[in-house]
């Protein structure tokens, strides 16, 4: 019977993830059109934020329960899955632009995050209060850095057309709805899964990296889709950096705020594949702005092998 009832919250979770990000990406937009902001930094903040509520939630408990191997395997996997399946999946249905300003200075920092979490980590293996306490400091600079961005491209913007522009009480209600929608499909997608996983005895810090990771991510990964097949690839993109940062700098930094986070050399491996990833998905980008259908298989068949390489080891 428990496993009856964990497919069925799957299956609700799945339809809440994909109405909840159609939702969302309606009024992210609106807003950005709106208000004249550009859909990348809608997708750095708004999105990213929003669609990294259930990585939040896991780590947040995971921690309050003295669980942090959970903490750190949900996400360090999570931010493996949204750069190499979220941006390689969305390069099946069109190539992924990136803007110039992004290479240059939102994708990088993505990485020094990474770089950060692994020598933190290393260090003490384990992430103490003050090493949380840094991680929101940095997030907190770089929210403060993303609403001057936010400002300075707003009023360098031309005004667009009102027309066709939905009311912004009902872009609101799209994004507090999708977002909620989103946040409790997550939710019992996680608790199905992890049911399931369960009863076929996998470990739990397998668990954390895969099924929690990929159920944890979810959101990301149907809210990028919808916004690649609605032509908004800058929200896609913007959505998956954005999300990788606020995932080391604010879920992780919270966790080890609550109570140190612990670290085995796994994860100081896994941060550091996560590191290797985002150098080669960020050498795609960089000589034509782009990630192409041909490099969206290949960041596919690379996490894939990581797949079944963190299933063996």
């Amino acid at each position: 019977m428990e496993m009856i009832w964990a497919v069925v919250k799957l299956a609700v979770g799945f339809v809440l993830l994909i109405k909840g990000a159609d939702f969302f990406v309606d009024g992210s937009s609106a807003v950005a059109k709106k208000f004249r902001v550009p859909s990348m930094i809608i997708g750095l903040t708004i999105v990213a934020m929003g669609t990294s509520l259930p990585e939040c939630a896991v780590s947040v408990t995971a921690s309050l329960n003295n669980n942090n191997a959970l903490a750190v395997s949900n996400a360090v996997g999570s931010n493996i899955f949204n750069l190499m399946v979220v941006c390689g999946a969305c390069a099946l249905f069109a190539p992924l632009a990136v803007q110039a300003g992004t290479l240059k200075k939102e994708f990088p920092f993505s990485i020094v995050c990474a770089a950060l979490l692994m020598g933190l980590g290393y260090r003490g293996m384990a992430l103490g209060q003050a090493d949380g306490i840094l991680l929101i400091v940095l997030f907190a600079l770089y929210l403060v850095y993303m609403i001057f961005a936010a400002m300075k491209a707003r009023n360098l913007s031309v005004k667009e057309e009102d027309n066709k522009i939905i009311p912004m009480w009902l872009c609101l209600f799209y994004i507090v709805g999708g977002g909620a929608a989103i946040m409790f499909g997550g939710d019992f997608v996680v608790d199905g899964a992890t049911v399931v996983a369960t009863g076929f005895g996998l470990s739990q810090n397998l668990i954390g990296l895969t099924i929690v990771a990929m159920g944890t991510s979810l959101p990301e990964l149907v809210t990028s889709i919808v916004a690649a097949r609605k032509n908004e690839v800058d929200m896609a993109v913007g959505n998956v950096i954005g999300s990788n940062i606020f995932n080391i700098l604010l879920v992780l930094g919270v966790a080890a705020t609550i109570s140190p986070v612990a670290f085995i050399m796994e994860n100081i491996f896994d941060i550091f594949v996560l590191i290797v990833m985002s150098v080669m998905v960020w050498n795609f980008t960089w000589s034509k702005k782009e990630i192409n259908r041909t490099e969206g298989i290949i960041m596919l068949f690379f996490y894939a092998a990581y797949m079944i390489y963190i299933c063996t080891r």
